[in-house]
Order: structure tokens, then C-alpha cells, then sequence
């Protein structure tokens, strides 16, 4: 049985609303959409979950700047872009070139495992503005 099967139903709800959800959820924003489907879960309940499902793999939790965390479903390696205006987060699939990690690891003495960037700029929606 898989992960995901096992489940309780506060952790399914959970997981549902991170799947469908394409704008990296906050915590918040979670309790709000489980809300307005009728669940009545306490904070502690979804903040318990959501570090459940990071923890076993199945989300990923972003921190991004200074902001609360950010929930994101897909967890292959990818990075972020992230509105200086609005604070819209997007997904960046270009892969971050294996020399500059090399090099990083060469210049801090670390052995490179993982990279998350972020990225930050105007949207296409605050640009026309």
C-alpha cells in the first residue's frame, strides 16, 4: 500500500487541497479552502498534517524569503520565481547548471545535494499594470 493510501481522512483533505492547489498554499490559505469544503479541522490538525506529508515526501514545504511557508505538491527538483509585487510564486523547470554547483561546492568545501533558488521579479500581471 502506498503512502498516500494511508492516510487519515484530516491528512487526505490536506493532501487534496496542496494537489489541486497550482499557487503554493500557506498554511492559512489551506485551513480557508478546507473551511469552505466544510472541514472544521484545529490549526494545530493541519499544521501537524502538512508536516506530515513533507516529512514522508508526498508535499513540499517552501520557504521563500520571509513569507509563512508555502506548500508546494510537485516535489521533483525544480526552483521558484516569485513576484516583488504581488507575491505570486511560479515554477522554473530549467535545471541549474551542474558546473555552477560544482563550483559552489569547490568554493564552500560543501558537498552540493540539493539546490533550491529563488528567483524574484515583476509578474506578467503587475507588469501590465
Amino acid at each position: 500500500m502506498s503512502r498516500k493510501g494511508q492516510l487519515t481522512p484530516q491528512r487526505k483533505a490536506i493532501y487534496e487541497i496542496v494537489m489541486e492547489s497550482t499557487d503554493h498554499p500557506t498554511a492559512a490559505d489551506i485551513i480557508e479552502r478546507l473551511n469552505k469544503r466544510g472541514h472544521q479541522f484545529a490549526y494545530a490538525t493541519t499544521y501537524n498534517s502538512l508536516r506530515y506529508l513533507t516529512d514522508e515526501g508526498l508535499i513540499r514545504e517552501l520557504k521563500l524569503d520571509c513569507d509563512a511557508s508555502r506548500y508546494d505538491a510537485r516535489t521533483e527538483d525544480h526552483q521558484h520565481i516569485m513576484c516583488s509585487v504581488c507575491g505570486r510564486v511560479d515554477e522554473v523547470f530549467t535545471s541549474v547548471p551542474e558546473e555552477w554547483s560544482a563550483r559552489v561546492g569547490q568554493e564552500t568545501g560543501y558537498r552540493v545535494e540539493e539546490e533550491h533558488i529563488l528567483l524574484k521579479g515583476v509578474c506578467p500581471a503587475c507588469s501590465s499594470q
